[in-house]
């Protein structure tokens, strides 16, 4: 069984014991969250899908780790203007293990 939930802006689609790395949530880690904005349910042939949302379906995980992804590097440059500027961002995000889909 799979779902497609959005957290942080973004959409995952997850099953259960997958491990996905999401935007930072304010949680604890080993703290278990209740994910409950599940746009669709699958399993095998079978798709449920929201509108907007599947009522009742939600999906449970654990928060695995804290952590910030690479550096993304920004470089702006003018051509012959003497111009250039370096700058850089690293995105905090938060590892969870998924533990259980239901809908």
């Amino acid at each position: 069984m799979y779902a497609v939930v959005k957290t942080g802006g973004k959409q995952y689609k997850v099953a259960a014991g997958e491990k996905i790395k999401v935007e930072q949530i304010a949680a604890d880690v080993g703290q278990e969250i209740v994910i409950d904005q599940v746009l669709a349910v699958g399993s095998g042939a079978d798709l449920k899908v929201g509108t907007p949302l599947v009522s009742g379906a939600t999906v449970v995980a654990t928060v695995v780790a804290h952590g910030r992804h690479d550096k993304v590097r920004i470089f702006k440059m003018r051509r012959r203007k003497h111009y250039q500027k370096h700058g850089g961002h690293r995105q905090n995000y938060t590892e969870l293990e998924i533990s259980a889909v239901n809908g």
